[in-house]
């Protein structure tokens, strides 16, 4: 394999409230240096979202959600396929993550397996920093995405940074 082992990219817009817990999530990562692990950003379009994760043995998206009914900073680890119809992605993208899948499969551009880890929102209108349930989420977010890639054999810190 030529490319890192593992992906994870953080989905969404920091000028969005809660929109930013992804960007946050990868900007927290890749002060850990991680080997093996590319860490980057995405707006959620389809096409940025296959060329990021092509080939990867694994990919972690980290994203906000809306859910009916919401718990604002409540933590789901998920798949693609879970999350349509269940949730409502909180990007300010047309298309998102369900749909940059199938088009991944079409093209042959997936990585072998795909998690999400998705952050309910509470505040998505313009605006920069993350409502109170959700910056209090950023730990747990983190040491959820550490552990998935602990899981396929990186190592990552025993005790993520929480401050």
């Amino acid at each position: 394999m030529t490319g890192p082992r593992a992906v994870v990219i953080g989905v969404g817009n920091e000028f969005r409230h809660d929109d930013g817990i992804g960007p946050r999530i990868a900007t927290d990562l890749e002060k850990l240096g991680l080997p093996e692990v590319l860490v980057t950003l995405c707006d959620g379009e389809p096409a940025g979202l296959l060329d990021l994760w092509a080939g990867a043995e694994l990919a972690v998206v980290v994203d906000a959600v809306l859910c009916e009914p919401c718990t604002p900073g409540r933590i789901w680890r998920t798949t693609v396929d879970a999350l349509r119809g269940v949730t409502r992605a909180a990007s300010s993208h047309a298309m998102g993550i369900p749909d940059a899948l199938p088009l991944g499969r079409a093209l042959g551009r997936v990585p072998d397996e795909l998690v999400v880890i998705a952050v309910e929102a509470e505040c998505l209108e313009l605006g920069v920093g993350l409502s109170d349930p959700v910056a209090a989420a950023v730990p747990d977010v983190l040491a959820a995405v550490l552990a998935e890639l602990a899981r396929i054999g990186i190592e990552t810190p025993a005790e993520p940074d929480r401050s």
